[in-house]
């Protein structure tokens, strides 16, 4: 059965506009980061949503709930923003607990060339292959459950709690 990936947007998936300065979603990346990485697994993915996580809604968690629900697969990646990664973890925690979810992001847009995105999204799908069920944030090698797991915005990383 094939790892079910979900999109929803975040800093993985932002362009720089050179114009004006700003950031903005046009479409994703993660096609092109599972090529460059030469990844072989068996996927199954479905973009969501495009949005930056500040803006993301109780509607928008449980619509990413809701497929995570909905579908067949036991096994679950989610590209998700940082700044509420930790706020979605736990809504998921609470209402998908028979499967396994591993959410990761990146601090630095993949397009800007040094993210760490690409090194995040390898550990993310290893670690969802052999985690048992539960739900998880996958951050720059390291491995954390839902409810123990902080954003850390003076270091920029995560880390337990």
């Amino acid at each position: 059965m094939p790892i079910q990936v979900f999109i929803t947007g975040g800093t993985f998936d932002k362009e720089y506009n050179e114009l004006n300065g700003s950031l903005y979603f046009k479409e994703t990346h993660l096609h092109e980061m599972l090529e460059l990485g030469r990844s072989k697994l068996d996927l199954a993915i479905t973009t969501l949503m495009m949005k930056d996580s500040l803006e993301f809604t109780d509607d928008d968690r449980q619509l990413i709930a809701e497929a995570c629900l909905k579908t067949s697969a036991d096994k679950i990646f989610i590209a998700h923003g940082t700044d509420t990664m930790t706020l979605t973890a736990s809504y998921l925690a609470e209402h998908c607990n028979n499967k396994t979810i591993v959410l990761t992001g990146a601090m630095i847009p993949y397009k800007f060339g040094s993210s760490d995105g690409l090194f995040n999204l390898g550990s993310a799908l290893a670690f969802v292959q052999v985690l048992p069920t539960g739900v998880y944030i996958a951050m720059n090698g390291k491995i954390f459950e839902a409810y123990k797991v902080q954003k850390n915005k003076d270091k920029g990383e995560f880390e337990a709690i």
